[in-house]
């Protein structure tokens, strides 16, 4: 009897170590990939919403539909503007975020499809 106990303890013992054993093993291989660009993303979702929040503030760009999106750390403003001036209003604010490594520029003036 005493040795049945024993031989239940040893399997019992091999079985959880063997299921720990896995679970370190393949733990970081399947967890990585989703965790995978996450801070990249935040930080593309954070200054894309500093640039759309300064554009709001700016009583002056406030009526027009100036679209912000950030993907790795380029912005791309594109939208249309009255002036010129807007525009140059409009580049200023996103420069004035930190985090960004470019700015694309699509943003025009009314009715001379201008892109810079």
């Amino acid at each position: 009897m005493i040795q049945i106990q024993q031989q239940l303890v040893n399997q019992s013992f091999s079985i959880v170590l063997f299921l720990m054993l896995q679970t370190l093993l393949f733990s970081g291989c399947t967890s990585t990939p989703a965790f995978e660009g996450a801070e990249e993303r935040y930080e593309d979702i954070m200054i894309t919403t500093q640039i759309h929040e300064a554009i709001l503030d700016e009583l002056s760009l406030r009526p027009f539909d100036i679209n912000v999106r950030t993907t790795k750390g380029v912005v791309e403003l594109s939208g249309t503007v009255n002036t010129r001036d807007d525009m140059d209003k409009a580049l200023a604010i996103a420069r004035n975020v930190k985090g960004i490594r470019f700015i694309k520029n699509d943003l025009r003036t009314v009715g001379t499809g201008d892109y810079n």
